[in-house]
């Protein structure tokens, strides 16, 4: 594979190529998910992060919950979701995750939140609830939880894990020589640790990342994260386009094309992940219920 190397400067505005065209949320379906979310008062990592499959995912009656409110004590350069001082977690939100849930009789549920350096155990209880009620009401639906690094406190990671999730998922996001820059308070090192961490409680459970590439890195530092993840036992890989939300966030410094995203599939694979999802409009949540039942096989 040839080098990712970065062809625009940060004051560059690349036009978007056709393949990174998204149909517009429409549809009958996707009417009803955005209805019960406003009804609920719940929030989707879908609408906050700009992601462009909401419509197809949503259109499929699946959606990604964000749990812990819609403001990130964080301010990571990639992410659109609002920054600042949150609102008190609301105990409450488990229930209406779980009532949705068993509305939209789903069969997987992602469950994801922002971070919330704010609260001691940086929300983890909140994620153990919402899987043990998500449960009680729909046995059958299977759990799969995107998140934070919960600034390194291992306790509050033991909270989740012992909810006994189906898939334990972290984003790595990006490469060693970017990532304090891209993912400000974040540590590349404290990311492997905790994936390595899930999958030493459990080895049955499956363990999850995702990078997004184009924001300056290069194919071999792309093959370095991969190798290191392999290292941490994880076993289900998400790769996909970085998109900015607007000029005033990091800078795209390159599309990469679909036969270079193949590339990285089959790399993957080779590396030894048991399932590799790997395109420009791939996101982590994003085919999620299937990913489970690659890696099973």
């Amino acid at each position: 594979m040839s080098e990712l190397l970065p062809l625009a400067s940060p004051a560059t505005r690349l036009p978007r190529p056709a393949w990174l065209k998204a149909r517009a949320p429409t549809g009958e379906d996707y009417q009803d998910v955005h209805r019960l979310m406003r009804e609920q008062r719940l929030h989707t990592v879908c609408e906050a992060a700009h992601c462009p499959n909401m419509g197809e995912c949503w259109n499929h009656r699946t959606a990604t919950f964000l749990l812990l409110g819609d403001t990130c004590t964080r301010g990571c350069r990639y992410c659109a979701i609002t920054k600042g001082k949150p609102q008190p977690i609301d105990e409450a939100e488990p229930e209406r995750v779980a009532a949705s849930v068993a509305h939209l009789h789903l069969r997987f549920a992602v469950l994801t939140s922002v971070n919330r350096d704010d609260v001691p155990d940086g929300g983890a209880h909140i994620f153990a609830r919402t899987i043990e009620l998500i449960r009680q009401r729909e046995p059958a639906c299977k759990v799969e939880v995107l998140i934070p690094d919960f600034d390194g406190n291992w306790a509050a990671l033991q909270v989740v894990l012992e909810a006994r999730p189906d898939v334990l998922n972290h984003n790595i996001e990006t490469v060693p020589r970017i990532f304090r820059r891209f993912r400000p308070r974040a540590s590349f090192q404290q990311s492997l640790e905790l994936l390595a961490r899930a999958h030493a409680f459990d080895p049955q459970m499956i363990t999850k990342s995702g990078m997004l590439v184009g924001a300056g890195e290069t194919n071999a530092e792309v093959l370095e994260v991969l190798t290191a993840l392999r290292s941490a036992e994880v076993q289900v890989l998400t790769i996909g386009q970085y998109l900015a939300p607007d000029s005033s966030y990091w800078p795209i410094e390159r599309y990469v094309t679909p036969a270079e995203f193949a590339d990285f599939q089959a790399e993957g694979l080779r590396c030894g992940f048991r399932h590799v999802e790997s395109g420009p409009l791939v996101r982590s949540s994003y085919n999620a219920h299937q990913h489970v039942a690659a890696a099973q096989h």
